[in-house]
């Protein structure tokens, strides 16, 4: 990966992004991100995470045991620890990271939605996958317009909006919780103004120079399959709890079939009361009164 053209290509992006993080802008657009991303890791205690970002760490607030980040190339390597691979390739089993974070990658990514599909399958079932993409429809795309033909960072890469890269996500069965935007500047201003930055985050307004994408993978809810009760034969009384007298009935219904031996004992049975003989008692007469002369 290191030797390949991509990674070549990679990491001459990665270095020239350098002198904007450095500057008074880039500093301030940094110190914002940070400060939305405060909030949604700071309370996310142990696990693993991996940050791919195109600045300065942005992790380093997070109680997370195993903080991970990205290189394209060994020489850009921060330390041991540091991920090498490309980045729709990431060398990770599924669903280990309790926090994934790509931190404007995707503008400068030529399959930027190969790399977004192996974050999402590297994203744990309850962990969260965080999106920093610079905002086409804010005060710094509108002077973007003005600057398409140069080529320096931030105005070189493809600015996608919020709602496109919520079409992304659910390609990939992720759903968005939340978009916070992020850097409010005054029209000749540098740095984000403390006035402007508190009234854009207070009301969550989209004309920030920045957003964070907030996203979790989809829960599927499992098919419930009703069951439907029914009855063959009519009830007796005895299920109803009627009276003892159905109890009898029903438990004569429910006694085995007779076989062929009871079937023929009462045959015979039957032969033998015709075949015996009735013995009809003698009726006694009463002799009449002899009539006296």
């Amino acid at each position: 990966m290191s030797n390949s053209t991509t990674a070549t290509t990679l990491a001459k992006r990665l270095q020239s992004s350098q002198p904007y993080w450095q500057s008074e802008a880039g500093r301030s657009l940094w110190e914002t991100q940070r400060a939305c991303l405060g909030p949604v890791v700071e309370s996310r205690v142990g696990g693993h995470s991996l940050e791919m970002s195109m600045g300065p760490a942005l992790m380093t607030m997070s109680a997370v045991a195993h903080p991970i980040r990205w290189s394209p190339t060994l020489q850009l390597a921060e330390n041991d620890s540091t991920l090498v691979c490309p980045p729709d390739q990431l060398a990770l089993p599924d669903r280990c990271l309790d926090v994934m974070v790509i931190h404007h990658w995707l503008e400068y990514l030529t399959d930027a939605h190969f790399t977004l599909q192996e974050a999402a399958r590297v994203t744990a079932d309850n962990g969260i996958l965080v999106l920093f993409g610079f905002n086409p429809i804010g005060v710094s795309g509108l002077a973007r317009q003005l600057r398409k033909h140069q080529q320096t960072f931030p105005w070189s890469g493809s600015w996608r909006s919020a709602s496109r890269l919520r079409d992304w996500l659910a390609f990939v069965d992720f759903e968005v919780e939340r978009v916070d935007y992020c850097c409010f500047r005054g029209r000749m201003s540098a740095k984000c103004g403390e006035y402007w930055e508190s009234l854009g985050r207070r009301h969550n307004l989209p004309l920030g120079e920045s957003y964070m994408i907030q996203a979790r993978r989809q829960q599927r809810q499992a098919p419930v399959q009703r069951l439907k009760f029914g009855l063959k034969a009519p009830a007796s009384p005895a299920s109803l709890g009627v009276t003892r007298s159905g109890s009898s009935a029903h438990y004569q219904s429910r006694q085995a079939p007779a076989t062929h031996q009871d079937q023929a004992r009462q045959t015979d049975l039957q032969k033998s009361v015709l075949q015996k003989p009735v013995l009809h008692k003698p009726v006694l007469h009463k002799p009449r009164d002899q009539e006296i002369d």
